[in-house]
C-alpha cells in the first residue's frame, strides 16, 4: 500500500466568506477547545482500518485552522503522532491552512517549532474591493505581511490561493493580481475559477442583481493569462489548478488525484482506504462533538465503491494531473483498458483537442483543462 496522508477538519473562521459552502462557522473559544477535544479522542480511538498505510503527510484544513491556539495544535499533533506511530525525525509534510491577518509572527514561530513546514494560505485577491465584495475580513497588505511574517518565522514552503472570474473583475485587474502574486514568489500557487454556489450569499447577491454574473469566457482568459506568466516565472503546472516551483508539488493534495489512502478526522472530514471503501464524518460541529463525548462513532455515510467506480474514479482524478493516466498501470490495477468502456467519448474528445496520447500517458490538453469537467463527467 502507498503512503498515506491524515486531514485535520478545523471548521472555524473569523467571519464567514460570501462564496463559501464548506462545513465551517464563527470561531467561539469554548466551542473550539471542546472540539479539539473531541478531535484528539477520535484519533486515537480511531479503528477504521486494522493496519493503516504509514503517514507521510498531514493537512490541517478548514475553516481557518490558524485560529487555534499552538498548544491545541500540540496536542492534536501529538495524538497524530502516538496513534500512528510516526516517528519524530520522519519525513513528514505538514500544512496549515490560514487567513491573511489571523496571525502573528510569535504565533507562527510556534507553529514551525511543532513541525508544521508548508503554509497555505487564501489571497484570493490583491484588490480590496474584491475581497470586501467577497466578505473577506482582510487585506492585501494582511496577505503581503502574513507572507513577510511566514518567511521571518522560517517557511520555505508557502502556497497561495487566487480566484479568478469574480463579479466585476476585470482582466487587467487579475493580471495584476497575478503580477504581485509572481513578484512575492510563493513556492506554490493555488488558482480557481469562482463557482457561485447555490445557498451562498453571493449566489443570492448575483439573482438579485447585486452583484454582475461572472463571465465564463473572461474566465478562461484568466486561466490562460496566469498558466503563460507562471510558466515565464519558472513555475510547473502540475494539475488543473495547482502551480508550484521544481519539487514543490502539494504532497498531500496529490494524494486525492492519484488514489492514494488518506484518513479524515473532524466534521465533514472524508476518509479513503486507497482501494474501494470511502466514509466521510457528521457535517455539523455541534452533533459531530456529541458523538464523540458518546463514545459513538462520527461516520455518517460509508461507500463501498464498485470495481466501474474504483476504474471510473482513477481515470477523471488522474486526468487532472498533467502527467496524465498511464493506461498501462491502469489496465494492470483494474484489469481493463479505458478504451473497452469509454471508447466512443474518449475518440470524441480526442478528436475535439481535448485530450492527447503520449505513448501509455494519456492526458488533458490545455484546452481540456478549460472543459475538463466535461470530459469528466463522461466517466461518471
Amino acid at each position: 500500500m502507498s503512503t498515506a496522508g491524515i486531514y485535520i477538519h478545523i471548521p472555524f473562521c473569523r467571519s464567514r466568506c460570501s462564496y463559501c459552502d464548506f462545513a465551517t462557522g464563527i470561531y467561539e473559544g469554548a466551542l473550539a477547545e471542546s472540539y479539539v477535544q473531541a478531535l484528539v479522542k477520535e484519533i486515537l480511538s480511531w479503528q477504521d482500518i486494522d493496519t493503516p498505510a504509514a503517514i507521510d503527510t498531514i493537512y490541517f484544513g478548514g475553516g481557518t485552522p490558524s485560529m487555534l491556539s499552538a498548544s491545541q495544535i500540540e496536542v492534536i499533533l501529538e495524538a497524530i503522532h502516538t496513534r500512528f506511530g510516526i516517528q519524530a525525525n520522519a519525513d513528514v509534510e505538514v500544512t496549515i491552512e490560514m487567513n491573511p491577518g489571523t496571525v502573528t509572527l510569535a504565533l507562527l514561530h510556534e507553529f514551525h517549532r511543532l513541525g508544521i513546514d508548508r503554509a497555505s494560505f487564501g489571497a484570493q485577491t490583491f484588490d480590496d474591493r474584491e475581497l470586501v465584495r467577497l466578505g473577506r475580513s482582510h487585506t492585501a497588505q494582511d496577505t503581503r505581511q502574513t507572507f513577510n511574517y511566514l518567511r521571518e518565522a522560517g517557511f520555505d514552503n508557502v502556497s497561495f490561493d487566487l480566484i479568478a472570474g469574480l463579479p466585476g473583475q476585470t482582466l487587467e485587474g487579475w493580471e495584476r493580481n497575478v503580477d504581485e502574486a509572481l513578484t512575492l514568489r510563493p513556492e506554490h500557487l493555488s488558482f480557481y475559477l469562482l463557482e457561485v454556489h447555490e445557498g451562498t450569499p453571493l449566489a443570492e447577491h448575483i439573482r438579485r442583481g447585486m452583484q454582475p454574473q461572472p463571465d465564463d469566457d473572461q474566465s478562461a482568459q484568466m486561466y490562460e493569462l496566469m498558466l503563460d506568466r507562471a510558466s515565464s516565472a519558472g513555475y510547473e503546472h502540475y494539475e488543473i489548478s495547482n502551480l508550484c516551483l521544481p519539487g514543490f508539488e502539494s504532497r498531500h493534495n496529490t494524494k486525492y488525484w492519484t488514489g492514494a489512502p488518506y484518513y479524515g478526522f473532524g466534521c465533514s472530514a472524508h476518509s479513503y482506504d486507497g482501494s474501494f471503501r470511502r466514509w466521510s464524518n457528521e457535517r455539523d460541529v455541534a452533533r459531530y462533538t456529541g458523538l464523540i463525548q458518546k463514545d459513538a462513532s462520527p461516520v455518517v455515510e460509508r461507500i463501498e465503491l464498485s470495481k466501474h467506480q474504483a476504474r471510473a474514479e482513477a481515470l477523471f482524478l488522474g486526468l487532472r494531473m498533467m502527467q496524465g493516466v498511464d493506461l498501462k498501470r491502469h489496465q494492470l490495477q483494474f484489469g481493463a483498458d479505458p478504451w473497452d468502456s469509454h471508447e466512443a467519448e474518449l475518440a470524441r474528445f480526442r478528436e475535439a483537442g481535448l485530450i492527447e496520447y503520449d505513448g501509455d500517458l494519456i492526458k488533458l490538453t490545455r484546452s481540456g483543462t478549460l472543459l475538463s469537467n466535461e470530459v469528466f463527467s463522461a466517466f461518471v
